[in-house]
Formats: structure tokens, sequence, C-alpha cells
């Protein structure tokens, strides 16, 4: 079994490579990677693929390979220490006694800054030619969708600077990679994240003026030619029953994720007689941003009926109809009529599908679709805001979702991602900031002011709360019980947090809760 595992994983990699990076841990360590991870090592499977090598790791492993052979007893966990240098997960910040909490955001935007990554022999982490801003705790990395929320609260903080470098960093690795990764790692290589991307240069445009559509205009062509399958055949693209084109989230590996590779195989074992494809299903999820929700799940419940790869999420098809758009703008503002007509077409087809195949009359709200069943799923979630987010609805469906989000969504702390409480981190009782600012921005696009602030207010008062009480900002929290920490997901609940604190120090702002 083990050299199965093994092989595949090869055989994944060289076919699913999309750089010339250094090779991925499981590739450079073979039989001790394995190890490492389903003797649990070092507690967290994200620690050792994100270590670096005090030497050649092909003499790491031949001597590893020598201490097994000789089957004297010797210590796995003390090979690593001796061999690897550990990675730091410390972004601890000093708080003064009664410190607003705005004051320790903007203390945390230095701890959470990284230095230009540079080229690191064996390591698994890309190189990015600007500083930049990283969630924290185990997320030691620049990742995708987070960074939108993020740079919300660094353009409250005065860091535009900081804002416009992030931004060179993903043109860089849509450069180097023909899309942004899930983080800047090699083993993140094989999927991308919500593309948030043409947002990011909104937010630019804000404080640069229209030049940053011109100045982003290939890398905004370039991301949308991946969601696309036009730089390379990734099946992100699906044709629905009636010949239009929309998208999923695709990994394009079928192995465990390296970062989590005992959870998955474990999973994989449960699986694999029903869905050859789990690994690829996980992963997709993973893509997803919501690693893991109901919303993936056949049975709703249950992560061994991940099925990620036959739904089309209403949520990237929001996102991708808004690139659409910014590409539209990109071309109104060079005078290239053609080409902003061609996107202007693209942007209307993908609206008229997104209203047919995403809005539910039985649920009055908008759901995914099941390629699978050819029906809409039943798993109500906060995607469902995003075509308020993007003014994809018309006043009366606004309206209709407007009060079933105040029916099945809204709890003492803000909204809960999915009614259902599955033990998955993206369902009930667990809110999470970019999914609460979604849901504003949409209920302000068509004027329900009151709920918007009364969210807004909810959130933030949890968020302070919970800071006032342990001195931490979350990376999610539990806004059934207040009393409680949010649960579920394959690791322990982190602490920083990049996107927590761009949508508290945003909201705060916005409401004249800022000292």
């Amino acid at each position: 079994m083990i050299r199965k595992i093994i092989f595949i994983l090869f055989i994944g990699l060289q076919l699913g490579r999309v750089s010339a990076q250094t090779k991925t841990p499981d590739a450079l360590y073979g039989q001790l990677f394995i190890d490492v991870q389903m003797q649990n090592v070092l507690k967290d499977g994200k620690t050792f693929v994100d270590c670096i090598p005090k030497r050649d790791p092909a003499r790491i492993l031949e001597d590893y390979m020598k201490l097994k052979a000789a089957k004297t007893k010797f210590s796995t966990k003390a090979f690593v220490n001796d061999n690897f240098i550990l990675p730091d997960t410390n972004t601890t910040v000093v708080i003064q006694a009664n410190q607003p909490v705005t004051e320790h955001i903007n203390q945390l935007w230095e701890a959470l800054r990284r230095k230009p990554a540079e080229k690191i022999a064996n390591s698994s982490l890309l190189d990015l030619p600007s500083p930049y801003i990283v969630p924290g705790g185990r997320f030691r990395e620049v990742y995708y969708w987070d960074s939108y929320f993020t740079m919300l609260g660094l353009q409250v903080s005065g860091e535009n600077e900081t804002i416009e470098n992030m931004i060179k960093n993903f043109a860089y690795l849509i450069e180097q990679n023909g899309h942004i990764p899930n983080g800047n790692r090699n083993y993140y290589l094989s999927r991308s994240q919500p593309p948030f991307f043409s947002l990011m240069i909104g937010l630019l445009a804000q404080i640069k003026g229209n030049k940053a559509y011109s100045t982003y205009l290939p890398a905004l062509e370039k991301e949308y030619a991946y969601w696309m399958d036009q730089s390379a055949a990734t099946k992100h693209v699906v044709i629905m029953p009636d010949g239009s084109k929309l998208n999923r989230y695709y990994d394009q590996l079928n192995t465990p994720r390296q970062e989590s590779y005992k959870e998955d195989v474990l999973i994989g074992k449960q699986a694999e007689a029903k869905n050859p494809e789990v690994y690829r299903d996980i992963r997709s999820a993973a893509e997803s941003g919501w690693d893991f929700s109901s919303r993936w799940l056949a049975d709703g419940m249950q992560l061994k009926t991940i099925q990620t790869t036959q739904i089309v999420p209403v949520d990237l098809n929001c996102l991708l109809y808004n690139l659409e758009l910014t590409l539209q703008k990109c071309y109104a503002l060079q005078h290239n009529v053609a080409k902003e007509k061609e996107y202007q077409a693209l942007a209307l087809k993908r609206k008229a599908s997104i209203q047919k195949y995403f809005w539910s009359p039985k649920y009055s709200w908008f759901t995914d679709y099941n390629l699978k069943t050819k029906k809409q799923s039943s798993i109500l979630s906060l995607a469902g805001m995003f075509p308020l987010s993007f003014n994809l609805v018309d006043q009366k469906q606004a309206k209709l979702v407007k009060n079933i989000l105040q029916q099945k969504f809204l709890k003492a702390g803000g909204l809960v991602s999915t009614p259902l409480n599955t033990h998955q981190q993206w369902d009930a009782p667990n809110g999470w900031a970019p999914l609460q600012w979604m849901a504003i921005t949409g209920l302000g696009n068509y004027g329900f002011h009151t709920l918007e602030k009364q969210i807004s207010v909810r959130w933030i008062n949890l968020n302070t709360s919970v800071y006032q009480r342990t001195g931490k900002l979350m990376e999610k929290y539990n806004v059934v019980d207040l009393q409680l920490k949010a649960g579920g997901g394959e690791y322990t609940s982190q602490d920083g947090f990049g996107w927590t604190n761009g949508v508290l120090i945003s909201l705060m702002k916005k409401y004249g809760y800022m000292k």
C-alpha cells in the first residue's frame, strides 16, 4: 500500500507540476516524509513540509533509510530535529493594559509582515519580490483570498505601499506560474483559491487611480485564462445543460495533500471504493477556501462523501463575473472597443447563467449546482450572498434573500457560514470574517442598512470581547455561543489573524468605533 502511494505521488507530481520550482517535500524525502506525517511526529502535518533541511536532502534520506534498515530503536522526531530547521510560528505581540483593539491591529501588521521571500535551497517556500503580510500562526506564507480582506484593513491603517507590494507579488506569481497558487509554497502549486485578484486591483485603483487597471491588465488576463482553461487544460470550466460555460474548483492532482497527508490518507481509506478521486475532491475544497463544509459533501455530513468537483459554486462564478467586468473596464479605459464588448458579452452571459442555475425559488436563496444530480443543492450557505455582493440580483430577490439571512443565518455574534452543524469548520456554529464582509457588502448594495449594521455591530462586539478576554484576534469565531471558541477543522484554531484584523478595523471605521 505504501509503495502504491509513493508511486501515485511521484506520477502525480510529475504530471501536475506547473513550475520549475524546487522539488516538493514528498519528492525530496520519500519514506521519511511518509513516516513523519503518518506517525504525527510534528503533530501538525504542515510543520514538516515547511521545514528547511540543514544539508543535502538526498543524504538526509539516505541516512534515514540506513537507520530504518538497521532495525535499531531511534527517534524519528530527534532525527528531524537534528536535520531540519523547524518553522517559526510566533506572531506574539506584547499587549499593553487596556490597549484598544485598533492599536493592537496596527502592531500586528508588523508582527505579520515578512520580508521579500528569497529562494532557499530545498525549501518549499516560493520566492516573492516584495514584502507581504501573512495570516498568522501555522499560516506563515502569503495566502491568496485571505490577502484581499487583509488589504481592507491595511488601507484603513494607511499601509498603501504594503497593499501595492502584495499585489506586485501576486502579479509575479501569475507571471511565474500561470496562476496565483493557494499560497507561496510549492506544494500549493496545483491549485489556486477564490479569485479575488480583480477586487484587489479595484482596491488599488481607489488609492492610485485608474492607472492600476492598465498596469495589471496582463496579470488579469492571465488569471482569467487560467480559470477559463485557455492557458492550460485545468478543467475549471464546465459546460452546463444549455451549453453555457460556468466554473468549478478543480485541483490538478489526485493525491493526498502534503500538508495534511495523514488526514487525507485516512479519508481515502474510507472512501476509496466509492470515490477513487476523493483526494482531488479534498484538494479542490481547499482551492475553494471552504475546507471543509457541508457544501461539498454528498450526504451533507461526512467528509468521505466529498464531491467538490461535482459542484458548480455560486461564489466562484460571481467572482469570475467581477473579473470579466474588470477586464471590460480595463479595455474601456484603453479605448479598445472590440475587447471591451467581448468581456461585456461574457459578463452578461455569466450573469444570465448565475440567475438560471443558482437562484432557487424553493429556498429563496442562491445555492450551488450539482452536476451529478443536475439540480440545485439543498445546502444553504453564505456563498449565496455573493450575487448581492456583485449586484447580480433584482430588488425583489434581494429582499427574499435578506429575509432568509435573518431567519437562518443571523446569530448573536454575526452570521454562521451554513445553518448546519457538521463539525466541519466552515459550517455552524462558526463565523468567518470574509463571509461577514461579503454579506454586509451585499446588504448595503440593496439598501438593507439596518440589518447590515446589526450584523456588523454583532461581529465587532464578538471580536473585541474575545480580544479583551484573551488578547488575541482569531481566525474564526463561534457566533452562536459567544463564550465558546470556534471548533472543527484539521488543526487548532489560529490567532493572528490577517483577514479578521482587516475586516474588523474596516467595520470599526465605518461605524465610528475608531479611537
